[in-house]
């Protein structure tokens, strides 16, 4: 494969995890529905830009150029970047950080080193500190069933706001990854439907098509990417 992804660091806080991954040859791939809120950087020709990234709720084709590098760094659920509403993020409309003529970014006012992947957790923290990353408990406390103690019309919105995409269309993104990931495991397609919840497989082949851009047959086959 010429487009590979690994996961370096362990989840601290805000941080869900730090990745990499590289280009070898120019590709074509499917960049599936996602939750997250991140920062996500891209190194070609030795140049390196910055993008804050929401969710998104359908599949897109991108392309990647022969040796482009790729790095960055996920937040977990509920955490958000408050100059950057995870709501303005959706659907691939990242926000692009613009550098000063030293080449440091430009960031909530201040000038900040342009991260690495070895840096990326310190670079994070720092942002944390200087109040540039945001944690709404309410979303957590939402996901695990707890019951809040504000009104529902009051917990949705806040999920909304710190999250970028409802809670419903967060339930529904991570059931289709879930059966993408037991597909490519080699987990059949009639069991993969009855494990997360689908109502038959033509409702998972729907939902897979718009949200992972692949069938659940062409994902069984393998040589997909579901993660990026």
């Amino acid at each position: 494969m010429s487009l590979s992804i690994r996961s370096v660091g362990e989840p601290v806080g805000p941080l869900a995890r730090i990745w990499t991954a590289e280009c070898t040859a120019a590709t074509e791939f499917s960049s599936i529905a996602a939750v997250i809120t991140g920062i996500g950087c891209v190194r070609v020709d030795g140049v390196t830009t910055v993008h804050l990234r929401g969710p998104a709720t359908r599949a897109v084709r991108l392309s990647c150029p022969a040796g482009a590098e790729y790095f960055g760094a996920d937040l977990s659920i509920g955490s958000y970047l408050t100059v950057a509403p995870p709501a303005g993020l959706t659907e691939h409309r990242d926000t692009v950080l613009p550098t000063n003529v030293d080449g440091r970014l430009l960031l909530g006012g201040e000038e900040w080193e342009i991260p690495t992947p070895d840096t990326m957790d310190v670079f994070v923290e720092r942002l944390v500190r200087a109040g540039l990353i945001a944690c709404d408990p309410t979303v957590p406390e939402l996901l695990a069933g707890v019951r809040v103690r504000i009104p529902a019309r009051t917990a949705q919105h806040r999920f909304h706001r710190a999250v970028g995409i409802s809670q419903r269309t967060l339930q529904v993104i991570e059931r289709t990854r879930q059966a993408a990931s037991l597909l490519s495991r080699g987990v059949p397609i009639i069991d993969t439907v009855a494990i997360t919840g689908f109502y038959d497989q033509p409702q998972l082949t729907r939902v897979m098509g718009r949200l992972i851009g692949h069938t659940p047959a062409e994902v069984a086959a393998g040589g997909v990417f579901l993660d990026l």
